[in-house]
C-alpha cells in the first residue's frame, strides 16, 4: 500500500502555516513528493549495489546477488587482515539489504 499520511500532514501544515488554501495545495504537493521519496535522488539505490539496473530479471538479480556475495562474503576472508574483513562484513551486509530490498519491491509489484 502506499503511503498517504505524508500529503495529509502536508496539507494540514502548509494551511495552517500559510493561513490561506494555497499553502494547503503547496503542503499537499510536498507531502506527496515525500510519500514517492522523489528527495531520495537515487542514493538508496539498491540496484546500484548489486551492479544492475531496474530493468533486470530475477534470474539476473539472483545471478548477480550469488557472484557478489560469494566474493564479500566474511567466511572467505577468515585469513584476511581484520579491517579487510571488516570491510567484506560491510560490504556483505550491503548486498544482503539491496537483494532484501529488490525482493520485496518485486513481491509487492
Amino acid at each position: 500500500m502506499k503511503r498517504w499520511y505524508g500529503k495529509l500532514l502536508g496539507f494540514v501544515a502548509g494551511w495552517l502555516l500559510m493561513r490561506h488554501p494555497l499553502g494547503g495545495l503547496v503542503g499537499l504537493i510536498i507531502g506527496h513528493a515525500f510519500d514517492e521519496d522523489w528527495f531520495r535522488l537515487g542514493r538508496d539505490n539498491p540496484y546500484r549495489a548489486l551492479g544492475l539496473t531496474s530493468d533486470a530479471s530475477d534470474a539476473e538479480v539472483d545471478q548477480a546477488y550469488r557472484r557478489l556475495i560469494s566474493q564479500y562474503h566474511p567466511d572467505k576472508m577468515a585469513g584476511a587482515a581484520e579491517d579487510l574483513r571488516r570491510q567484506a562484513e560491510r560490504k556483505a551486509g550491503e548486498i544482503n539489504a539491496a537483494y532484501d530490498r529488490i525482493k520485496t519491491q518485486r513481491k509487492r509489484k
